[in-house]
């Protein structure tokens, strides 16, 4: 929760400035992107110590009440989320290919399902390990 309460200011400031952006002329633009550039990194430096600092905290009451290690579900989550967004990148770049091809000759409606299909096997490879990183949590 303090995380949010130290990421949320940064967020306002970061849309605050995207306006700021489009009103300003094209010189100064690169001094606002620059300085929001700046105060986005401050920000994460913040978040990244309180959340260093947390854990040590936190993990001594984890082992006691017997509590799930975070660093596993984050890793999951990061897993299904990467191969989600690289499976969604594939499947746009042959589902559009396999139209194409689809459209010159409709008899090769199968061999472009199992290429349109592999690429959306990278998703299911992410929820494996995912499904294997949460059952050693």
């Amino acid at each position: 929760m303090l995380a949010w309460l130290i990421v949320l200011p940064v967020i306002v400031a970061v849309f605050a400035a995207v306006r700021l952006l489009r009103q300003r002329r094209a010189r100064h633009a690169f001094r606002w992107l620059l300085a929001t550039n700046f105060a986005l990194l401050a920000g994460a430096c913040v978040v990244l110590a309180g959340a260093l600092a947390g854990p040590a905290q936190a993990s001594a009451q984890a082992a006691s009440s017997g509590g799930v290690n975070g660093s596993a579900l984050i890793g999951a989550a990061i897993a299904v989320a990467g191969a989600s967004i690289g499976a969604a990148i594939a499947v746009a770049y042959t589902g559009a290919a396999a139209l194409a091809a689809l459209s010159e000759r409709p008899e090769m409606f199968g061999r472009a399902m199992v290429i349109v299909g592999l690429a959306e096997g990278i998703a299911v490879y992410g929820l494996v390990v995912a499904v294997l990183l949460i059952g050693k949590a």
